[in-house]
């Protein structure tokens, strides 16, 4: 993490920081989230640290458990069994009652560029952002705005369930993409939700094959701390 000038609103800036640190696949699911080690390397009190950790876990991206504290979410088969059947429900329906536009389209193809850009230049995180940009462009093109919002939640939470997969699905993420692209540039809603459908399923089933692996070859280990001194820049004022 970089260093950042003094800003009002600590919360904000270590919310950013926990929260990058999480998502640049540099943390591990079930790594402890000590409020005192991490006020120590920002270098602000615990107050903002604590306030960012209840917005983590209100993104779904943090756990916090009474007398234990807080950590790096890791999902369980069940998380990831209902995560990915309410997208389901929400994305097929939200691909289903877009309101197609020549800009809309556009973006979408855009979007697809990109990511296959990106799979070539080989930065994960790039990659899972733009997979979230181009499903939050199909949920703001429904113009249900509060549709929109549940779903960027909703792909938000399932960031750590693209990290985890990112090198068996990377390579297919645009294709599906495609599929859905030109479903609607045909101006074919159902085949569009088809195409949806298939996407959700796919993902879904490499996620599911890598949680149950791990649940069967589960070994009891002690629980990583996730700071570690070059990780994180301390901010510069206190609150």
């Amino acid at each position: 993490m970089f260093k950042i000038p003094k800003y009002p609103n600590l919360t904000e800036l270590a919310y950013l920081q926990i929260k990058q640190y999480i998502l640049d696949g540099s943390s591990v699911e079930g790594s402890k989230l000590t409020e005192d080690a991490l006020a120590a390397r920002l270098g602000i009190s615990k107050s903002p640290v604590r306030e960012a950790l209840n917005r983590l876990e209100s993104e779904g991206l943090v756990s916090i458990e009474s007398r234990k504290g807080a950590y790096v979410r890791r999902f369980s088969f069940k998380d990831a069994c209902d995560l990915y059947a309410l997208r389901e429900v929400l994305e097929v329906h939200a691909v289903g009652i877009t309101k197609i536009t020549p800009l809309f389209l556009r973006e979408l193809a855009e979007s697809i560029d990109r990511s296959k850009q990106d799979y070539g230049e080989g930065d994960r995180m790039v990659q899972v952002e733009e997979d979230i940009r181009f499903h939050n462009l199909i949920a703001a093109a429904t113009g249900n705005d509060e549709l929109r919002r549940i779903l960027e939640n909703i792909n938000q939470k399932s960031v750590l369930c693209r990290l985890k997969t990112h090198s068996l699905t990377a390579i297919a993420s645009p294709n599906c993409h495609d599929r859905i692209y030109e479903a609607l540039m045909e101006g074919n809603h159902e085949l569009a939700k088809q195409a949806m459908r298939d996407h959700i399923h796919f993902f879904r089933d490499a996620f599911l094959r890598a949680v149950q692996a791990e649940e069967s070859s589960a070994v009891h280990t002690e629980e990583p701390c996730l700071v570690a001194q070059s990780e994180l820049e301390p901010v510069r004022g206190r609150d």
